[in-house]
């Protein structure tokens, strides 16, 4: 029995490599960035998602084309919206993506997504795999960039976290070798780590920050976050300007509560998983996960998303409308920036910090003791019209 078992996990593990040595040759093959400045009409896709994700996507949406609402007009850009990714979909095809919402993703250029519910057990749902790690792989999106600003606390970090790799990408896909022993896997690539390190270092050169943090467990898990630490190591040399230093994910937990620390912080990269934790951390200091948003890059697809789940209890208990928008939002701000549009993006972030940190005329609860997301997509909308916005948002600051 323990034989035949240990053969059946041979064969499965043997696949697992299969596909990943061939997702190595896809890899070296490389591909040129997309250029948007080139695109007529840049294609944005709206995917309203599952549980509070298409409350907060349409408040998302009426932000977003109230701030493109000049190049909406004469087509420079289009929105389409894209139904369908639905936990109740995914299930009926047991897919984590339904083909034809595949598709449609795939005709866009970039896409800003609402949540989605990820099965897990006691659900009554298949087990099938986030909905958010499959379009990651499906459009190679390797790169998460999460963003974290608290001025008050002269916070303003941006964590670079990989994401077609480490432990999530199998997930799904572990096995139970015998009822007493269950394995799951972890992939480092060189080609993998090398790409997000460098989008680091890019980044942080190109906004003239001059310190970047390696995060890894590489004194206990030495092979794939040893390979992540020795590339970013190497990466750092051809960029002398910038300080590069590393830290282990258990420490570095508790610095970024440190005030003493903290602020030393600016550009930091991490494998997925540990960049998960971590920025779920970084966001409740900026107010909860509900307030922060994130990138999904990659060369030829983007995705913007929140970072929290899809919350079906607010569903359940009748709570969506109340359900915050504004991390849906940031992410918005955050595609602004990347199809080129810096100074809408920064006017964006500028009244959610103002609607969010410094007046806060309205607050969310997610409850009828609250506003509704609609509510607050007013006070955005309101708050962006102000002719002293920037300047307000300066004093805010200066006063911390």
């Amino acid at each position: 029995m323990t034989a035949e078992a240990i053969e059946r996990a041979k064969e499965h593990f043997g696949k697992l490599l299969e596909q990943q040595l061939a997702r190595v040759v896809r890899m070296k093959k490389g591909e040129d960035w997309i250029d948007y400045s080139k695109l007529k009409p840049v294609i944005i896709g709206i995917i309203g998602g599952d549980g509070i994700g298409p409350y907060i996507a349409k408040e998302s949406q009426r932000v977003l084309e109230f701030m493109l609402r000049d190049e909406k007009k004469s087509g420079k850009v289009e929105f389409r919206v894209i139904e369908g990714l639905t936990i109740e979909n995914r299930a009926k095809v047991n897919k984590p993506i339904p083909d034809d919402v595949l598709a449609e993703i795939k005709k866009c250029h970039v896409t800003l997504k609402g949540p989605t519910t990820t099965p897990r057990k006691g659900d009554p749902w298949p087990n099938i795999e986030s909905a958010n790690v499959a379009v990651r792989k499906e459009l190679d999106l390797f790169a998460n960039v999460r963003p974290v600003r608290v001025p008050r606390e002269g916070v303003d970090w941006i964590f670079f976290r990989e994401n077609t790799e480490g432990a999530y990408v199998l997930g799904p896909y572990g096995i139970d070798v015998t009822e007493d022993l269950a394995m799951d896997f972890t992939v480092g690539t060189s080609q993998g780590a090398e790409r997000i390190c460098r989008l680091a270092f890019e980044y942080a050169k190109k906004n003239g920050i001059n310190r970047v943090t390696i995060v890894t467990k590489a004194n206990v898990v030495k092979t794939t976050d040893g390979k992540f630490l020795k590339i970013g190591q190497q990466i750092a040399e051809e960029y002398p300007e910038i300080e590069c230093d590393d830290w282990y994910i258990d420490i570095m937990t508790a610095k970024l509560i440190d005030p003493k620390r903290r602020t030393q912080f600016r550009v930091v990269v991490l494998p997925n998983l540990y960049g998960d934790i971590l920025t779920d951390e970084a966001a409740e200091m900026q107010g909860g996960v509900g307030t922060a948003g994130s990138a999904n890059i990659g060369k030829r697809y983007a995705m913007f998303e929140a970072i929290h789940g899809s919350a079906p209890r607010m569903v359940k208990e009748g709570r969506a409308q109340y359900a915050d928008p504004c991390s849906m939002i940031r992410a918005a701000g955050m595609l602004l920036r990347h199809i080129g549009y810096e100074s809408r993006a920064k006017k964006l972030e500028m009244a959610l910090d103002i609607c969010g940190q410094f007046e806060k005329k309205i607050e969310m609860t997610g409850r009828d003791t609250g506003a509704t997301g609609s509510q607050m997509g007013d006070y955005l909308l309101e708050t962006m019209r102000r002719p002293d916005l920037e300047e307000a948002w300066q004093r805010y600051q200066s006063e911390g």
